[in-house]
This record gives structure tokens, C-alpha cells and sequence, in this order.
């Protein structure tokens, strides 16, 4: 059982879980993997689009294809949800990678990349990779994330790829914050912290490498008691000298997808 300190949570309560895809493979070497997320009844809340360490150099026809039929999705999805009444808008946005260096990258040549994902590929948000986590840096952070909510005029959906907790005054600058990602191993034993049982479930992000089938509940269960609404769970291991292994499907993807759809609780 994992150790869990989460406080506030009632137990049985329905939890909204989401698929965030943090960052597939170019569409021409991961095809398949861009088509999953367009299918319908798929909960993507969000997938990163990275080019090339950024958005490239110039528009990339490939992945001006694979995000267009993105978006179309999303907006059909909510378009659908909203028809209906009553039930869950399941429309999603497509973010841009900004690589933040644990803070040593350039203030205007990350507003220079956000303006290239705008402009070419219409994001509907950022996701900021290797966020810094210390307080020193927070002010710094505050500064990106308020220039690139002003870029997409007060609806940008932002994401910090800490990867562990940081300093509570982060989630006051961003929508989302990625509290963990790593290993199977490490997650099952993981403790999150305490100050964000101040936070609306939702508000936090899981990626998971090395989750065996047989753990998926399990994993699924740990996400929901420490207020995580989006995840990324695959069944792949990191290689040797890989520090992503998201970039393909899971073996278990569609047993994924039925789990945190449309009334899942506890």
C-alpha cells in the first residue's frame, strides 16, 4: 500500500481523471500514437507538441497535419458534451514545449518559441519542461507564465514539468503542475505533500514509466488519492540513457482509456 498523506479526500468520491501526453514522438515516427488521441471518447485533457527542442525553424507540414486533426477532435468533443448538456466537456488543447532549463534559458528566446507555436500551430497552451522548483526561482517562473498568458489572451492552459514537488508558490503560476514523473517503483511508495491538499483535484499531473498491467488500478488509485487529473501510465521501462519513455502507446492503452472515462470512481 502506498503511503499516502493526502488530506481532505473523501472516500468513494468521483474523480475526473485525464490523459495529458507528454510529448510523442514526430507524427511520421509515431503515427499511431497521434491518431489514439483523435479518437472519440478519448479523455485527453492535453498532448505536447515538440518539434525539435521547440517548434523548429520553420513549420513543419507533418505536424501541421497531426495537430490540426488534433484540435478538430478537441473542439468536437466539447462541442459534443456541450450539445448534450450535463455531461463532460472531454475537449482537450494542444501546448507547446518550452524547455525552461532549470531556469538557465533566455526570458526572450522562450517568448520567441511560444510566439513560433502560436503562430504556426495555433497552440492552445505551453508546456514548460525542466521547471525550475526552488523559491529563488519562482519569480522568474511568474514572469514566463504571465508573458505567455498574455500571448494567448487570458486562455492559455499552462503546465510545469517539475517532475517532483516544488515550492508551494508554484501552483499559483500555472494551471498544472507535474508533481511526478519517473518510475513505477519509486510511485507506488511516493508521499505527496501536504500543502497540496489546498489545491482542487485536478490540479496536478502524473507520468508513470514501468507500470506492469497487473498494477494499473493500483496506480490509477494512488493518481486519485493525491489529487493528480491528468496522467501518463505506460507498462514501458526507461532505457539506459532514456529519460523519455512516453514517446509511444502503452501496451495497455485502450484498458487506460476505458478506466478513466465518463463515471470511474474509487
Amino acid at each position: 500500500m502506498s503511503h499516502l498523506t493526502r488530506a481532505g479526500t473523501a472516500t468513494g468520491a468521483l474523480r475526473t481523471l485525464g490523459i495529458g501526453a507528454p510529448g510523442y514522438a514526430h507524427p511520421l515516427l509515431a503515427p499511431v500514437e497521434w491518431a489514439e488521441l483523435t479518437r472519440p471518447g478519448t479523455p485527453v485533457h492535453w498532448a505536447v507538441l515538440n518539434v525539435a527542442d521547440g517548434p523548429g525553424s520553420r513549420p513543419d507540414p507533418h505536424c501541421l497535419e497531426a495537430t490540426g486533426r488534433l484540435r478538430h477532435a478537441f473542439e468536437e468533443a466539447a462541442r459534443s458534451a456541450s450539445m448534450w448538456g450535463g455531461g463532460r466537456a472531454t475537449g482537450g488543447k494542444v501546448l507547446g514545449h518550452l524547455d525552461l532549463a532549470h531556469g538557465s534559458r533566455p526570458f526572450g528566446e522562450l517568448v520567441s518559441q511560444a510566439q513560433r507555436y502560436l503562430d504556426w500551430y495555433r497552440v492552445g497552451g505551453f508546456y514548460l519542461d525542466r521547471c525550475p522548483t526552488d523559491r529563488t526561482d519562482l519569480p522568474g517562473v511568474r514572469r514566463v507564465t504571465a508573458t505567455l498568458s498574455a500571448l494567448l489572451g487570458g486562455d492559455a492552459h499552462l503546465v510545469l514539468g517539475q517532475g517532483h514537488h516544488p515550492y508551494p508558490g508554484y501552483a499559483e503560476t500555472a494551471d498544472q503542475l507535474v508533481t511526478f514523473a519517473g518510475s513505477w517503483a519509486d510511485y507506488r511508495w511516493s508521499q505527496v505533500a501536504e500543502w497540496t491538499a489546498e489545491y482542487p483535484e485536478g490540479k496536478f499531473a502524473h507520468f508513470v514509466h514501468g507500470v506492469p498491467r497487473t498494477h494499473l488500478d493500483e496506480a490509477l488509485r494512488i493518481a486519485r488519492w493525491q489529487g493528480a487529473g491528468t496522467i501518463f501510465f505506460t507498462d514501458r521501462g526507461a532505457a539506459p540513457g532514456q529519460t523519455m519513455p512516453f514517446h509511444s502507446l502503452p501496451g495497455y492503452w485502450d484498458e487506460i482509456v476505458s478506466r478513466i472515462g465518463p463515471g470511474v470512481s474509487e
